[in-house]
């Protein structure tokens, strides 16, 4: 039989994501209990952690007894057991995990209770005035409350502050380390145009709880509900919600970006594990030029002898043994694996100085006696005439913000690669171009193995 919720209070709230405009409310500042709503700002914490090197993906955590006690829904983690902290975001964004939320708190604060006080300065510092957090992943408890207007802001700020994340809220299903796991949402992100996210909450005494996220067009809405009596009534609640936002939704409106929340300095209180820190320089330390000084320019004698010392400068460092600390910490426990490499230019033979090559066949094409030559002439494709498109969009805004989350979602294959947006008669395609055959194949199938659609083009 589905679960059916006791008599919770009904709220409400919608918004333009684009502007922060309210298009609708109801009830929406009371303080009722969030659910897994909760494992939203469990999230937000751990890929603020991430992004500022207090925790790796990678890095393997050991799960405690408390962590593995949790009550369903949970992802079946042992005490003990270790498992990359990837993983259990995983866990927490698409199974709604409960043991997966209480292993990210303990691991970057050391108790859920620490976590949960952190939890709670977050929101204040996000302006969710009328949030108290006790746990990380929202089965009920006194005084561990929120609104549906705090809940919508937070999901707001997810999609604004970490978009290289949000993908995670749109799986159907993903791979959480130990086993596959389903979506708490999958109903209405297939039943729904444009449903992207973000995230489910049940108890008895919250009721069927939901923050979701839709685009059409360019125009994205962000409805909640709180108090829903089923999921089946709670989805079409929030179906209708949503249907409301995009009639009342301006066509055209300027992007309101949340101001940015400062990240708390290295071992400042409220951050329990040491976050790298960061030097930042208040002003340039450049050396202006005396005023009447002629402009210095370099020979092009010593031009060449700087880039050969480079290279060979280069070459030590490829020859030396890869003893540099792990991580950011480590680093800053041993200076001495950090040297000074001298780059100062050494006069070359004239005889050694490279000349213009008007017809070189192919770059770095070498002389009778072994010496580089450097050519006048290269080819500024190298054969990098190919590309991928993924996907066709409504307005350019649409496609650039795919190609950004693409970019960031596969930095490693498309680094080097431009983002191109075409306007067709049917819409605005997604392009990266400046690729070779083998670097667009690699890329496509790489993409497709994250649920993300690619076609590859060539030449013509």
């Amino acid at each position: 039989m589905p679960h059916r919720a006791e008599a919770a209070p009904y709220a409400a709230m919608v918004i333009d994501a684009r502007s922060g405009e309210v298009l609708h409310s109801n009830n929406a500042d009371t303080r009722l209990h969030p659910a897994s709503l909760t494992k939203m700002m469990t999230l937000y914490i751990a890929f603020e952690a991430v992004e500022n090197g207090e925790v790796s993906l990678d890095e393997k955590v050991r799960i405690s007894k408390n962590a593995a006690a949790e009550p369903p829904s949970k992802l079946g983690l042992r005490e003990g057991q270790s498992i990359a902290f990837r993983y259990l975001i995983r866990a927490a964004s698409v199974k709604s995990a409960n043991d997966a939320a209480t292993a990210i708190g303990e691991t970057l604060e050391g108790s859920e209770a620490a976590f949960a006080r952190r939890m709670t300065r977050t929101a204040k510092a996000l302006g969710m005035t009328r949030t108290t957090f006790k746990n990380a992943h929202g089965l009920t408890e006194e005084g561990h409350l929120s609104t549906a207007r705090d809940m919508t802001l937070l999901g707001r700020r997810l999609f604004f502050d970490y978009p290289q994340y949000y993908n995670l809220f749109s799986r159907r299903t993903t791979h959480a380390g130990i086993r596959e796991v389903a979506n708490t949402n999958r109903r209405l992100l297939g039943a729904y145009k444009g449903a992207d996210g973000i995230k489910t909450g049940y108890t008895r005494a919250a009721g069927f709880n939901l923050v979701a996220s839709a685009d059409r067009g360019g125009e994205r809405i962000i409805a909640t509900v709180f108090g829903g009596r089923s999921s089946a009534s709670r989805n079409a609640k929030v179906a209708e919600l949503l249907d409301l936002g995009f009639s009342r939704a301006p066509t055209r409106v300027a992007i309101n970006r949340p101001a940015p929340v400062p990240y708390p300095a290295a071992g400042a209180a409220g951050v329990g594990r040491s976050a790298p820190a960061i030097a930042v320089l208040a002003r340039s330390l450049r050396p202006r030029s005396r005023p009447g000084a002629p402009a210095t320019t370099l020979s092009d004698e010593v031009v060449v002898a700087l880039k050969e010392d480079i290279k060979q400068a280069v070459a030590e460092v490829a020859d030396t043994p890869k003893t540099a600390p792990s991580t950011l910490a480590d680093a800053a426990a041993a200076p001495q694996a950090v040297r000074t490499i001298s780059v100062t230019p050494q006069p070359r033979p004239a005889r050694q100085v490279a000349e213009a090559a008007p017809a070189t066949p192919a770059e770095g094409a070498a002389d009778p006696d072994g010496e580089l030559r450097v050519v006048t002439r290269l080819s500024t494709s190298g054969g990098r005439h190919w590309g991928i498109n993924v996907g066709r969009y409504g307005s350019r805004y649409q496609a650039e913000r795919m190609l950004l989350k693409t970019a960031l979602l596969e930095i490693g294959t498309l680094n080097d690669a431009l983002r191109k947006v075409v306007r067709k008669p049917r819409g605005f395609e997604a392009n990266f171009v400046g690729m070779s055959a083998e670097q667009a194949s690699l890329a496509c199938r790489r993409l497709a193995a994250r649920d993300v659609e690619c076609d590859t083009f060539g030449p013509g």
